[in-house]
């Protein structure tokens, strides 16, 4: 590889796993992002530390890694806390909203080991899915909250499916089943783990996406793409013992 492509590549990754300058916000937004990234992230680390995890379906993952694949996970917005937690320090990059919020989110998932890309289902999200094609071409494994950053909820968006025709990396399905929980009263309906609850990681098989797919075939993959969250969650619902 030339120098030049050398130093490009290292600089997206720099990039990607640094802090961002902060100086285009006031210093009230300043002090406010620097500060529920602090929050976030230290209840994330106690929360995590204190939580039992079993996992169901770890095979699908050997079978996308061990072939040389880079996973494209994708879950939903409201199972961040504790996803975060589990999948850290892997280098994966997880698409951020360009945003306040998304600033101080990219923060605390940064200091777990994550990368952030900055872009949205509504803003710059062509250049974050070029820019995501670029960091898996130097190894590293994405991540979608695919109905964020403001849904509708558990409604799953084509941005997974766009990176994986282009990349000809597959999509990863995932979700974290808390048995024990708080709800919150948001769009999402945001869940907080409980102290010391069981948690269960679901992975299901791979979603491939070829590199010639149309509008059609796209739209296809989002909908498996919905379909196998939705097949998730009613495995989550059983084992929660709501089912």
């Amino acid at each position: 590889m030339p120098e030049a492509s050398n130093t490009q590549v290292n600089s997206r990754l720099q990039r990607a796993y640094a802090f961002a300058d902060l100086s285009k916000y006031s210093w009230k937004d300043r002090l406010m992002i620097r500060a529920a990234d602090l929050a976030f992230y230290f209840l994330i680390r106690f929360l995590g530390a204190t939580a039992k995890f079993e996992v169901e379906g770890w095979e699908h993952h050997d079978a996308v890694t061990n072939s040389g694949g880079l996973p494209i996970y994708v879950f939903w917005h409201e199972r961040i806390m504790m996803t975060t937690y589990w999948w850290r320090n892997r280098k994966i990059v997880v698409l951020t909203s360009q945003s306040r919020d998304g600033e101080y989110i990219a923060r605390f998932i940064q200091r777990f080991g994550y990368g952030a890309v900055r872009g949205s289902s509504t803003r710059g999200a062509v250049g974050a899915v070029l820019e995501m094609a670029r960091l898996m071409r130097a190894g590293c494994t994405m991540c979608f909250v695919v109905d964020g950053p403001k849904g509708p909820r558990r409604e799953a968006k084509m941005g997974p499916a766009l990176l994986a025709k282009r990349s000809g990396h597959p999509i990863l399905p995932v979700t974290m089943a808390l048995r024990k929980h708080w709800t919150l009263k948001s769009w999402d309906l945001f869940q907080v783990p409980k102290p010391f609850t069981r948690a269960k990681v679901f992975v299901a098989p791979p979603i491939y996406v070829a590199a010639d797919a149309g509008e059609t075939e796209l739209a296809a993959a989002r909908d498996q793409v919905q379909a196998v969250l939705e097949d998730l969650d009613r495995r989550s619902d059983e084992w929660r013992g709501l089912k």
